[in-house]
Order: structure tokens, then sequence, then C-alpha cells
């Protein structure tokens, strides 16, 4: 993999740009530090709001620019590792590169140093669960696995603890795939790569959809001939993927399909070999059949045996957040899908579940089309409660689809009304379907604020 001059850090100057809140900055910062680096970390965030992050690294001799990004913190670095939240077309990045700069990110630097093999996993819908999934199976089938990402745990810090013969289960989104540097070569760890879809998401990012599924195709750069490359075979844009390097293998839940990785009889199989029962699966609804087919198929061209992975499927949970079946709260069933950040997460989890059900919905609405959400919503679920920035919209389009629809100004008071409105026997189904940042820092406050709000006996 092309990934610069960076395997010789000792005195090169380098500007991490983004400290960020949620670990990877301060993992890369740690790293530098530790090879000798001189590092500059530069955030325009106040450094009341980085008090945490700070903290992480006030033992370091680092020099810290906060509040701003300043130009010669760019034009006189040797190295600039950008947060992947910043988009790789920055004037600042462009300023570093024109200087003569080496621009490269969080991941970059986890494949480059990383010892242990690696499974690297991308999609829209789906991938924290299959990456979450395979490093379970793995796990049960005896691995020693490091599962990290972008699913929510950086993993730079523990390559030093990491041996040749574990397995790094990766999750990485379109903004880390999109930041690896240009151009990139095949990595000789990652033996195991795979996109479960690519769906409408992130556009303010990327543009447009045909954008967003070339930074999701960027995941292939990282497969060599030995890599197994799994694919949906289903999925309308994965689908189109054209394999250079590596094995392909593709999967698909549609009946009748009998090659690659499907379903037959009632058991998950890869070329005609059971790999486990669909009945064993503990995962609700049929998107999860997919997601496990992968992360099956992920672990058995790691090595795993078959036999093992049969009796491994039964002992896999989902995730917080995922589905998730809360319990009982006043006499009604509460699923909490609070991952959903896009209409198409949220469709899956309607048509998972059996109606009647009240779903809460709302958020910072992503440009993205509705009609769809609407009209599986009004078909699945007896009554809507929306909530913030786009409460009068949603409420708008699902009216227009003949659904019964009410909007709230926050999570608590939308819980409020849905519990106020649910007839005995009926379930509640959280599931956002727009982004969180027009009340909270990101999905999982608003999460957690959904939860406080439930009914206590």
């Amino acid at each position: 993999m092309n990934l610069g001059p960076q395997r010789e850090w000792r005195d090169r100057s380098v500007t991490v740009m983004g400290l960020g809140l949620q670990g990877g900055g301060v993992e890369v910062v740690r790293f530098l530090a530790a090879r000798g680096a001189r590092v500059t970390v530069t955030d325009q965030r106040s450094e009341a709001l980085l008090a945490e992050s700070l903290r992480a690294i006030a033992d370091l001799d680092v020099r810290t620019v906060l509040g701003q990004h300043r130009v010669e913190d760019f034009s006189t670095a040797e190295v600039v590792v950008a947060n992947p939240a910043v988009a790789p077309s920055h004037p600042l990045l462009a300023a570093a590169r024109a200087a003569g700069a080496w621009v490269t990110s969080e991941m970059a630097l986890f494949l480059d140093a990383c010892p242990a093999r690696v499974v690297a996993i991308t999609g829209t819908q789906g991938k924290s669960s299959t990456t979450h999934a395979t490093a379970r199976l793995l796990e049960e089938c005896g691995h020693r696995v490091h599962l990290g990402g972008n699913i929510g745990r950086a993993l730079l810090g523990e390559v030093e603890l990491m041996r040749a013969d574990d397995i790094a289960v990766v999750e990485i989104s379109s903004y880390q795939l999109e930041a690896l540097p240009q151009p990139c070569g095949s990595v000789a760890r990652v033996e195991a790569v795979a996109c479960v879809n690519v769906l409408a998401d992130h556009l303010e990012r990327h543009g447009s959809v045909e954008n967003y599924d070339a930074a999701k195709r960027r995941i292939l750069e990282l497969a060599h001939e030995r890599t197994t490359v799994v694919l949906s075979g289903e999925d309308p844009r994965v689908s189109q993927w054209r394999v250079e390097r590596g094995r392909e293998l593709r999967f698909g839940v549609a009946p009748g399909r009998s090659t690659g990785l499907h379903i037959a009889d009632g058991e998950f199989r890869v070329a005609g070999t059971p790999l486990g029962r669909v009945e064993d699966l503990r995962l609700p609804g049929a998107f999860q059949r997919a997601n496990m087919l992968a992360a099956l198929g992920l672990s058995w061209s790691m090595g795993a045996e078959p036999a093992a992975l049969a009796t491994a499927v039964a002992r896999v949970s989902g995730l917080e957040h995922r589905l998730q079946d809360l319990g009982l709260f006043a006499g009604h069933r509460v699923w909490d899908n609070a991952i959903s950040t896009t209409p198409d997460s949220t469709i899956s989890a309607l048509e998972a579940l059996s109606a009647p059900l009240t779903l809460v919905c709302g958020g910072q609405a992503k440009n993205l089309p509705l009609e769809e959400l609407a009209g599986v919503a009004a078909r699945r679920a007896r009554h809507i409660v929306t909530f913030g920035g786009s409460a009068e919209l949603l409420c708008e389009r699902f009216r227009a689809a003949g659904a019964r629809a009410q909007a709230a100004p926050d999570v608590e008071r939308a819980v409020a009304a849905a519990f106020a409105a649910m007839e005995p026997g009926e379930e509640l189904l959280f599931s956002p379907a727009c982004a969180s940042f027009d009340a909270y820092r990101n999905f999982g406050d608003r999460a957690r604020a959904f939860r406080a709000a439930l009914p206590r006996a």
C-alpha cells in the first residue's frame, strides 16, 4: 500500500488535523509521539469541548492549536494526518500537498502498522452488525480477535499488542475509505474484505450516490491475489462491482440461489457446505440473515471450520441500538433501532416487525428520498410520531401517504405522545431515519435520551 514515508517517524514534523471526541485522534497522537515524531495537533473546537481528549494526551510533549486551523501548520509539515470527517479536498490539505507534505489518515496508519491478519468490512446498512458478527464468530471458533474501526473503537493503539496470527476485524466507513492515500495499493495483511450494500447516504459529503459508491468501492484496492472479496450479489450497486484482485465470493438470500454464499433447506451454505442453521439465528429481521451470511463467509475464508461456525451462530447476539428488544414498558414492547439515520434502515426495521406498531422517528433530515419510507410506514405502522428538526416535513410526507401522524418538538415529548396513542398490545419502534445533529452530538446521545424518556413502572 502506498502509505508514504511513515515507517520512520523520529523527528518528523507531523500535523494531526482534528483531535476529535471519539478517540481516533488521540490514538494517532499517542502513536506518533511514542515513535518520536514532532506533533502539532490542530482542532477548530475549543479547549472546553475537547477537555476529555486533551486529558488523554496531557502526558505527551505535543503542541496544540485550538479554536482554529493555521495554514502554516500545514505548509511546514512533512506529514498531515487528517480526521476522516475532513474531506480530502479541504483547502488546507491541498495546501499541505502543494508544499510537499504527505496527507494520510488514522486508518492508513493502522493498516500500515498492523501485524495481525485483517478483515475489512464496509457498506451502508448492516456493516456494523456484520463486523460484530464476524468478530464474535471468529472468537467462538478459537481465534484471538481485535474488533474496531468505524464501529466505535480505534485500533491504532493496540498494534503493539497484536500477534501475527491474531485477526483484526475492522469496520471502514466511506469517509475512511475516501481518506486513504491515492494511489492506494493492496495490503499484504488484508486477507478478506466485504461490502454488504451501497444505499443512498452521506450525500452532503460525497455529492452524489455515484461518488459515494466510488468511495465504498475503494475497499477493493486493499485486496491482493490471496484476499477473499465478499460482496452482495443482490444489492443493485455492489452487484455491478468487478473484482480485479482476489477470490470473489458473492452472497444472497433470495430463494433459489445455489452458488456462492446462500441459504438452502434452512441452512447458511457456501459452495454447498453448511455453515449453520437459519433457525439458530437470534437476530430479528430478514436483513440480519444477509449480514450473518456475509459474516459466515468472511469467517470461513479466515479458516474457521464449518462445524464450529454452525455451533457459533446461536451464540451471536445483536449490537446495542440495532433493532434491540428493550422489553415491556407500560405494557408495550419497545424496539430500539437508534442506529438508523437513513430512510432505508428504518424501512428494513419496519419490515422486520409485525404490525400493529407505532413508529417514532425524526431528527435532522439528510436530503434523501422519503417516498418509499412514507409508503412502507403507512402500511406497517398504525400511528407515527415525528420529532426534531424534520418533524413537520416527515409528518407532512407520512400524512400524504395515508398514514396517521403527529409531530412533537423533541424525543421526550414524542415518546410521551406515542405511549398516549398506543392501543393494548401495540409495539413501539424507535427508528429515527434522520441524523442526530439537530439536537445531539451523535446517535448514541439521542438513543440515551430516548431510553430515558420511556415510562417506568
